[in-house]
């Protein structure tokens, strides 16, 4: 059987390399929260304002101001969210290292049956906590990956909110395409460069996932409209009732 194509070299000189960078951090998520959120909220308001019968330039104003103070709007959550995160982590370490100090023996027992739900037993269970606890560094990574779930790659609040603001921008943009180059201006073309947008947010995710493009794409696309059809209905809706 011939061998697959991988993802990154094994050669020790590579390893270390490789190694020596650490881990990527991914904004990947907060590409795709930014993206679906910017298309969304402003296929809403052009759907809407169409169907108020407002104007190309009232419809501009409306969605560029959207774009901007939205787009803020949640890069600046994204930016707090992030930061808290990342204090949140070294409030943990802190308590982490604080038992280590004060409270080794108990810190080992936690290692102990961390590593014994892994399926360790014997002498190999006893080892391995004599062997990363004989490393405080380890000993603490160690413990924050097992019992809180968190990782020392933390991610930069403000790449995060740059991230989700260009996504948000770029992705927001679409929907008032219609408007500024020659296209049918009304809520179709709107849809359609929408959904096309979505399309194309999902079809970039799958670069980090297993599945084929396509399938992420059309399943991007499908809960992306879905949520502008809310949004859409929803404003429709009180319009309606507000007459």
């Amino acid at each position: 059987m011939p061998q697959p194509s991988l993802e990154h070299s094994h050669r020790p000189s590579d390893i270390s390399v490789r190694l020596a960078a650490g881990p990527d951090t991914s904004y990947l998520r907060d590409w795709i929260y930014g993206g679906i959120d910017g298309a969304v909220t402003t296929f809403a308001i052009v759907a809407g304002s169409v169907g108020a019968n407002l104007s190309t330039k009232v419809i501009l104003i409306l969605g560029i101001a959207n774009l901007l103070a939205d787009g803020f709007s949640m890069a600046a959550a994204n930016y707090s969210g992030s930061k808290s995160e990342n204090e949140d982590f070294q409030r943990l370490k802190a308590i982490e290292e604080k038992h280590i100090e004060f409270e080794p023996d108990g810190e080992r027992e936690e290692l102990r049956q961390i590593f014994s739900g892994k399926g360790f037993s014997g002498d190999d269970l006893e080892e391995i906590v004599r062997l990363i606890s004989s490393n405080r560094t380890t000993w603490i990574e160690t413990m924050m990956q097992a019992e809180y779930g968190m990782s020392d790659a933390m991610r930069n609040p403000l790449k995060a909110a740059l991230y989700t603001f260009a996504a948000f921008v770029l992705f927001g943009s679409i929907p008032l395409v219609p408007f500024v180059l020659p296209f049918p201006a009304d809520a179709v073309s709107a849809t359609i460069l929408t959904a096309i947008a979505f399309f194309a947010i999902g079809s970039f995710r799958a670069k980090w996932s297993q599945r084929h493009w396509m399938s992420c794409g059309v399943e991007t696309m499908a809960i992306g409209m879905l949520a502008a059809g809310i949004a859409y209905l929803a404003g429709h809706g009180l319009q309606t009732w507000l007459g």
